[in-house]
């Protein structure tokens, strides 16, 4: 079977939308090649440090890629990925060049080439994220090690919304508490949850690509029997109550689902949010609080945003 491969210039605050558009159109995982992987400080501690190419990445803006195979329909498909990461603009997100190339690639290299830019990352003081195929010894007794399967969907859990919300996570998680996950992508938030000591987690994703995903990552991490994965859109319908909810989405929905959170969160619970840009940081600060919520953290890892915000006791 011939792949096709596209490749889509756009911006960091796309890289979530046009993820996700290109997973619905088909591909099983995409590409992300950010500039500033360039000038990051990659620790030898965890997994094998690889050669960068500078020529292989914009000088601004990412590149998004993924792979489809060379049909009839591809035509079609690519003009309805083309319309709806257009379409973007009408959220006020900002999508840059929107220039997109097509290119044919050899199955086999395609296949397993893409493994080398996957190895473990320690992301936090507990927290390691590591794919499926690779062979990882704990350094420490209390060390939490998620895997994932990457060429399912949604990336390897160490973009920095994800990362941020883990973190969160660690912080804030009892054990005993009930968590809902709104957006749960590949699962990776609800099974770090779990691992952290949550009893349960509901996890919520409109995608059924990211329904099958997070159930397939629940099972790796042997945590099936405590997350509970369904389609939903955001919190609509949800009547449970939470400890804590966390929602890695863009700012925009996050601020369709706070009158929803602040219902089902427990007195004293917490509302996690990721995915914010710092241009929308006050527009996600003000809602919260406008529903009743206190900002208790805000934190930031290279232009992403999270905030923490707490339900009053009483």
């Amino acid at each position: 079977m011939k792949w096709s491969e596209i490749k889509i210039h756009t911006t960091n605050e796309a890289i979530e939308p046009v993820s996700n558009i290109l997973h619905e159109a088909g591909a099983s995982g995409v590409v992300i090649e950010d500039r500033n992987d360039l000038n990051k400080d990659w620790s030898t501690m965890y997994g094998t440090i690889y050669e960068l190419d500078p020529d292989n990445y914009p000088e601004e803006g990412v590149y998004i890629k993924a792979y489809l195979p060379v049909n009839s329909f591809l035509g079609e498909t690519v003009d309805e990925i083309k319309q709806a990461v257009s379409n973007l603009v009408t959220f006020d997100i900002d999508i840059g060049h929107n220039h997109v190339t097509i290119s044919e690639i050899n199955e086999e290299e395609w296949a397993t080439a893409w493994k080398k830019y996957y190895k473990p990352v320690k992301i936090s003081d507990r927290i390691t994220i590591t794919p499926t195929w690779e062979d990882y010894e704990p350094v420490s007794s209390d060390e939490i090690i998620i895997e994932l399967d990457p060429g399912m969907a949604f990336g390897t859990g160490t973009h920095p919304t994800t990362v941020l919300s883990l973190q969160a996570l660690e912080r804030y998680i009892q054990t005993g508490d009930h968590v809902v996950d709104v957006g749960s992508g590949s699962g990776v938030l609800s099974i770090g949850a779990i691992l952290l000591g949550a009893s349960n987690v509901q996890a919520y994703d409109l995608d059924e690509v990211a329904v099958k995903s997070t159930t397939i990552n629940v099972k790796l991490n042997q945590v099936q029997d405590r997350v509970t994965a369904l389609q939903n859109d955001l919190l609509k319908g949800v009547d449970t109550q939470a400890d804590v909810i966390v929602s890695n989405i863009l700012a925009e929905i996050i601020v369709q689902t706070t009158e929803e959170a602040y219902q089902l969160i427990r007195p004293g619970g917490y509302f996690i949010t990721s995915g914010i840009i710092n241009a929308k940081k006050d527009l996600v600060r003000s809602d919260l609080e406008d529903k009743g919520f206190e900002v208790i953290e805000v934190n930031k890892m290279e232009e992403w945003i999270s905030m923490i915000a707490k339900k009053p006791e009483s």
